[in-house]
């Protein structure tokens, strides 16, 4: 609109409600309009309007929600600007709506609000005359100094800019031909300002009042350009087409010098890293790839994406260990002891490291086993990988692959993928900056399979001592020597590993622990190390070897020792309440302040003379004495024994025996029960058993019925066919469990003989043995597992086929532990006999029970 044009807006005007921004008097601004009122008054006003009265609109910032439309007049902001439509786009996508461009003409107060429906009308009073504009010199003579200091710092502005530029240019002469009353509105909406800010311009109705609150705005667009121009280095191209700027390195120092320095300065960490490289001691093969990659990385502009992804690179082929070793200690009798202080029993895992330390002092050039130790959760197999590292002085890596399914983690991504980068074999070795570390590959029987790739697959070439000298990682694209490296898988079961990644390791079993060795593990490591984290000394705690037995089989029952550690940390933790409550105790927890009855009492330091005692009595008073935890004590902290034996219990009756099973959480004992009724001859099978196990049943109940005149078995109708109008019910208790393998059939065979006999199987037994259709027994595997089972649940005899007589060796027990256990026992079962002949006559019993049980003999 015309300068001297003196049109006066209408009184009445319509009013659009935009949050996109805040519109000023003499700037141009695009909005988009969706909701429903302004939409009704862009087809209303602006689309069916003729005349330039009915293109004039009010334009009010919306400041509340966004979302919503406003209905009442409280929500409406009081001052707006008069603007004029000069451009409707309209469009249906994603949805309807209209684009108008506006241009501010002058500001206005809302005096009433007339209507609100179908869009907002209201009385209005125009506040900036568009005539005085033309008075330009009486302006200028009232605002005086002000007017001219936010003149200078307009020019100042617009002279900073890059005055090629013709829109910069424009605005130029604008500031010298434009009144000055109209510059804060205008400036205020080009320079870089926030709506809050725009809005206080907009409420600032007073020339004077506007001009005082646009100065700071423009110094602070002024200083922000002189920070930007310090902080760019402009570089022009051989082309000389474009300025590329990028961040400096170090923003706070800005060189002085010329242009060659410069150009120089930028050019000093690609010679830094060719430097690296040529000291280096890489193979030759990656000397050559990094020195091609060096050369294209000079000649590439630093603005293209490959040139980040080829300096990482050379980057990380500089920092790979390529003959970067530790050395080996090599000292038999300190790594002996090391071992045996870290860990206990696991002998034949102890006697294959000293073997490889052993052939190490005779060969150095040795190259590192695969070791694979696999065994129950909790038994120490990932602990002892770290020992191993501990004991030859080498760095330790641990890479858990439980759930990897992408074989790019092993072998890397190769270099012509977005985000690429290499696999977690070249990962490790780069963390721990040497050539020859203990690598342990944590759940190897746990890596799943996909489209990307089967990660199994691609650890034969990594495990593979025949070709992981030369290993490729599909981010290096070169070869790799890790024959150095040690590596040390761990797994619960080799039933899911590939066979032909099971074949290229050296697999070690990894069995749970007795009762006696539990008990020294608590008092070797785990006890200590509780005390430790829960801030308590031996002086204020004490657990007895009969106390941890107790935990160990009444509220524990796992092949490891993670429960029992929980368990421990518990008594801590209630003893560590006791101590900082200030109660010390001489014996044991009172168990009334426990909450559990009065049997379990706390003898307390008595202090009955309180104040009146002199200090030299105070220090005649008697020691704190610890908190001793029996067995009352462990019913208070840890509840009720979560594990009662009810073997007697359950074999009160025939048809029933034990049989033992193996599963990757170590052994497990397993009742099998069996009922008998009239019917048509049918073999009923519950408990959610697996197609081998079903097959026992079958096997057995054929070779019974064979044998059946033999050993004297009928039915209830007294005939030797056992199934003639007879019908079987077979049950395996855990019904949620699924059950599947061989080693049932023995158990299958006694339970069922024990129920068409009417004789009672031995509550202290246990079998395990796989059948055949002519009655042989044939060997089955987890001896040893299955064997613990059996103990940990107070059995006293196995049954076990002759065949797996040699696995017995491995579970042997010394004289020095029995003897423990059998004081232990001696001490616990005093009270349950009534004379020291009857408790010593138990006493012999359970000996002779427990020797045989040590020995590894065969009961029948």
């Amino acid at each position: 609109m015309a300068a001297g044009s003196a049109i006066q807006i209408p009184s009445r005007l319509p009013l659009l409600l935009t949050h996109e921004g805040v519109l000023l008097p003499g700037s141009t601004m695009r909005t988009s309009v969706d909701s429903p009122r302004n939409m009704q008054l862009v087809r209303s006003r602006l689309l069916k309007g003729t005349s330039l009265r009915s293109t004039i609109i009010g334009v009010i910032p919306n400041t509340s929600d966004p979302t919503s439309d406003c209905d009442d007049l409280p929500s409406l902001h009081r001052i707006g600007t008069a603007a004029l439509a000069v451009q409707v786009v309209g469009s249906n996508w994603p949805k309807p709506h209209y684009t108008l461009l506006v241009t501010g003409l002058c500001r206005f107060q809302i005096l009433q609000l007339l209507k609100e429906k179908p869009y907002p009308v209201a009385e209005v009073e125009q506040l900036d005359r568009l005539e005085q504009f033309t008075n330009q010199h009486k302006s200028e003579e009232e605002l005086g100094e002000l007017s001219e200091q936010f003149y200078k710092y307009a020019v100042q502005l617009v002279e900073m800019l890059d005055m090629s530029v013709p829109a910069v240019a424009k605005l130029r002469r604008l500031l010298d031909n434009l009144p000055r009353e109209a510059l804060p509105d205008i400036l205020t909406s080009i320079i870089r300002t926030s709506n809050q800010e725009k809005l206080q311009i907009l409420d600032a109705v007073r020339l004077e009042e506007r001009f005082k609150m646009t100065i700071p705005l423009l110094v602070r667009q002024i200083e922000g350009l002189k920070l930007l121009q310090k902080t760019r280095k402009p570089k022009q191209d051989d082309d000389k087409r474009v300025v590329a700027i990028r961040p400096n390195r170090r923003i706070n120092h800005i060189p002085s010098t010329t242009e060659d320095e410069e150009e120089e300065e930028d050019h000093d960490d690609v010679v830094m890293l060719e430097k690296k490289i040529r000291t280096s001691s890489m193979s030759e093969q990656a000397f050559k790839v990094c020195l091609k990659e060096i050369k294209r990385l000079k000649k590439m502009p630093q603005s293209m994406p490959e040139y980040a992804l080829t300096r990482n690179y050379l980057e990380l082929m500089v920092e790979l260990p390529w003959n970067k070793s530790t050395k080996d200690r090599l000292e038999i009798r300190a790594a002996r002891i090391l071992l045996d202080n870290d860990h206990y029993a696991m002998e034949k895992l102890k006697k294959r490291v000293l073997e490889y330390l052993a052939v190490r002092q005779l060969k150095n050039n040795l190259k590192g086993p695969i070791l694979c130790f696999v065994g129950p959760p909790g038994v120490g197999k990932t602990s002892v990988g770290r020992s191993i590292a501990k004991t030859l002085g080498r760095e330790f890596h641990r890479i858990a692959l439980g759930g990897v399914c992408d074989q790019s983690d092993i072998r890397g991504h190769r270099r012509t993928y977005v985000g690429s980068m290499p696999g977690r074999i070249i990962n490790g070795l780069k963390t721990v900056g040497v050539n020859n570390p203990v690598f342990l590959l944590d759940e190897v029987d746990k890596l799943g399979k996909s489209l990307q790739g089967d990660p199994a697959a691609a650890l034969l070439e990594v495990l593979d001592p025949e070709q992981n000298h030369s290993f490729t990682d599909h981010y290096l694209n070169v070869a790799f020597d890790l024959s150095q490296v040690l590596f040390i898988a761990t797994a619960n079961t080799t039933a899911t590993i590939p066979p032909a990644l099971l074949d290229r390791m050296e697999v070690i079993q990894v069995p749970g622990y007795t009762q006696e060795e539990k008990i020294e593990i608590a008092h070797r490591h785990l006890i200590p190390k509780q005390l430790e984290q829960h801030g308590l000394t031996p002086q204020q705690i004490q657990i007895p070897q009969v106390t941890t037995l107790d935990i160990i089989t009444r509220y524990t029952r796992e092949a490891g020792v993670r429960s029992l550690d929980r368990k421990l940390g518990a008594i801590c933790r209630a003893v560590a309440v006791k101590v900082a409550e200030g109660q010390h105790k001489e014996t044991k927890p009172d168990r009334s302040e426990l909450g559990e009855g009065e049997d379990c009492r706390e003898h307390v330091t008595e202090d009955a003379k309180s104040e009146s005692i002199s200090d030299a009595a105070d220090l005649a008073l008697p020691p704190e004495m610890p908190i001793l935890i029996d067995f009352h004590a462990l019913k208070d902290i840890l509840g009720p024994p979560m594990y009662e034996m009810e073997v007697s219990e359950r074999l009160s009756q025939p048809g029933v025996a034990i049989g033992l099973a193996w599963t990757p959480l170590g052994g497990e004992i397993m009742f099998v029960e069996a009922s008998r009724m009239d019917g048509e001859g049918q073999l009923t099978l519950t408990g959610q058993l697996g197609d081998v196990m079903k097959e026992s049943a079958h096997l057995a109940i054929s070779w019974l019925r064979s044998n059946a005149k033999r050993y004297q078995l009928t039915n209830a109708s007294g005939s030797f066919d056992l199934l003639d109008n007879t019908d079987i019910h077979l049950h395996f208790p855990a019904g949620a469990v699924t059950k599947d393998g061989p080693s049932a059939g023995v158990t299958i065979v006694t339970c069922l003989a024990s129920l068409f006999s009417g004789r009672l199987v031995c509550s202290d037994v246990a079998m395990t043995g796989e059948i055949t259709l002519r009655g042989l027994v044939l060997p089955v595997g987890g001896i040893k597992d299955k064997v613990l089972a059996a103990h940990r649940a107070g059995l006293k005899r196995i049954i076990i086929p002759q065949r797996n007589e040699k696995d017995l060796e491995e579970i042997a027990l010394n004289e020095i532990t029995f003897r423990q256990s059998a004081k232990e026992w001696w001490h616990q079962e005093k009270q349950e006999f009534g004379s020291f002949k009857e408790m010593r006559r138990g006493f012999k019993d359970n000996r002779n029970s427990s020797s045989h049980f040590c020995q590894g003999k065969v009961m029948h």
